[in-house]
């Protein structure tokens, strides 16, 4: 009870950038709706996602972090379990999904995918006419991605630098979506904050980073968005809707 009570103080956790990239649940729908969070991590978005009125599918590999994560929310917060279901499965799993959804979240994962147009193409194939795919990952142009050492075996690090709104833009329209808003996250005092934060817990343990928390939360709280430099980009990318019958037909006079 006590390490739940202390979780849920501290949800999601002291990375300052996951805390900033509940910022874009603004470009999400809100009701009842059938959504995907593709690579759920601790939940949390599927856990925002829920709270908005959906009913969410969390999707994660790591069978360790999907059990915290179904224990948390659903034994401790009191989730509506036929409302908020987590599963266990990768991106590629996709191929063989047969449910529709009106929303896809997928946020700091692609970058982990070698097979990106792949998954891109299963997320437009089971979204429903009309639905949204909400997709954030590194800015490929940031000094700490672009100097990253990658991860040639696809063993869990980033494969490729990230992307930029370009990249998304390009992936996406070749895919059949059409990209409707993008925009970019992580200013550089948020960036500088978490930095800090990072390097203590890296040294010390997050035990010791946990005084120094409360202190860099207002530069999450005040984060701009589309700074100069984002730390990561964010699009919307909607399945059209099929073309209403006979609007191809033309009269002549």
């Amino acid at each position: 009870m006590i390490r739940n009570l202390i979780k849920d103080w501290l949800y999601p956790g002291l990375d300052l950038h996951t805390r900033n990239r509940a910022s874009l649940s603004r470009f999400w729908r809100t009701g009842p709706r059938q959504v995907l969070d593709a690579g759920s991590g601790n939940g949390y978005f599927s856990w925002i996602a829920y709270c908005s009125g959906a009913t969410v599918v969390a999707l994660n590999y790591d069978a360790r972090q999907t059990e915290k994560a179904r224990h948390f929310l659903l034994d401790w917060r009191k989730a509506d379990p036929a409302r908020l279901r987590f599963e266990l499965g990768n991106l590629y799993d996709l191929r063989s999904e047969t449910r529709g959804f009106d929303e896809i979240i997928c946020y700091e994962v692609l970058e982990h995918v070698r097979g990106d147009r792949e998954v891109l193409r299963e997320f437009h194939r089971i979204l429903k006419p009309g639905g949204a795919l909400h997709l954030c990952c590194p800015n490929a142009r940031h000094p700490r991605h672009k100097a990253e050492l990658l991860d040639a075996g696809e063993a869990g690090g980033h494969v490729r630098p990230g992307y930029t709104a370009q990249d998304f833009r390009r992936l996406l329209e070749d895919e059949g979506f059409v990209v409707d808003l993008t925009a970019g996250i992580g200013p550089r005092p948020l960036y500088l904050a978490d930095e800090f934060l990072r390097a203590i817990r890296n040294r010390l343990g997050d035990l010791c980073a946990l005084p120094f928390f409360p202190l860099a939360l207002p530069f999450v709280w005040f984060a701009k968005m589309n700074p100069k430099e984002p730390f990561s980009n964010y699009a919307r990318a909607i399945k059209a809707a099929p073309p209403a019958l006979g609007s191809g037909i033309s009269s002549t006079q």
